[in-house]
């Protein structure tokens, strides 16, 4: 276990848990796969599939490390925002990877942080859960001024082409267990206001780890996003020192890219 989420009860505001680093050697190591382009070994892990490690090629890892790496004068948002975003997706198999998003390979990203699939027995679609996932030291500013418009906009209607093709290619990873699956009748018949879902991931520090500023930070998420509780995940991570953590993170991360075997 690389991570413990701890399920949080709170108001009808939202539900969530909190996230603690079980092994940060192990953490690094998973991220350092994901850097390199190997996301489904480290998903078969998290599901406890048998996974044979494989080697890795050299252009791999210096894209990984470059990844990881900050340029003079560059600033750690995008680094960092990236390697919580590594760690969020690891966090969302918790309750089963079926349908996630592959991570993306780029820091400064302009899509959806994540996405996760909630489906059926008969493989319909349940839920459609689009991550917010925000490595920051300042978590209420963030949640108010960044998350909370973003949510809005998708409430409105905006970038539903965007999320419409998403969920399309990730239903096409599921043809094989369900090949009867109509991806294209599927994602139309989604009453898309009801099935999405919202999951905000957030770095935050002590003062925020007790249950009443936890549940402070996210203040309005029902009004942002109404209806069900279901519809409002709140993950937190606390992390002392975010600056200093993440820049010692991504070193053992780097470390471990370089460590992985070889490919000749």
């Amino acid at each position: 276990m690389t991570l413990a989420l701890q399920k949080v009860t709170t108001s009808i505001l939202c539900e969530g848990s909190e996230w603690t680093v079980v092994d940060e050697d192990v953490l690094a190591e998973q991220v350092a796969r994901i850097a390199v382009g190997q996301f489904s070994h480290v998903s078969k892990i998290l599901l406890g599939e048998a996974a044979t490690p494989t080697k890795v090629r050299q252009a791999a890892k210096k894209d990984a490390i470059g990844l990881l790496t900050l340029k003079p004068e560059e600033g750690p948002w995008h680094r960092d925002g990236w390697v919580f975003q590594a760690i969020s997706w690891i966090a969302a198999h918790d309750d089963g990877g079926v349908a996630i998003r592959a991570p993306h390979l780029i820091k400064a990203h302009k899509g959806f942080d994540g996405l996760k699939l909630e489906l059926s027995d008969a493989g319909a679609v349940t839920g459609v859960i689009v991550f917010e996932d925000k490595a920051t030291g300042k978590p209420r500013d963030t949640i108010r001024k960044d998350v909370w418009p973003g949510i809005t906009k998708l409430e409105q209607g905006e970038r539903s082409n965007e999320l419409g093709q998403e969920v399309s290619a990730l239903l096409q990873t599921q043809l094989r267990t369900f090949p009867d699956l109509n991806v294209e009748a599927a994602v139309e018949e989604i009453a898309w206001k009801e099935a999405r879902r919202y999951r905000v991931a957030i770095t935050v520090d002590k003062s925020h780890a007790t249950p009443e500023p936890r549940l402070a930070l996210f203040k309005g998420f029902d009004s942002k996003a109404p209806g069900a509780i279901s519809r409002r995940i709140a993950e937190t991570m606390v992390v002392q020192n975010l600056r200093p953590w993440m820049q010692a993170f991504a070193n053992l991360v780097i470390t471990k890219v370089e460590g992985l075997p070889d490919h000749v």
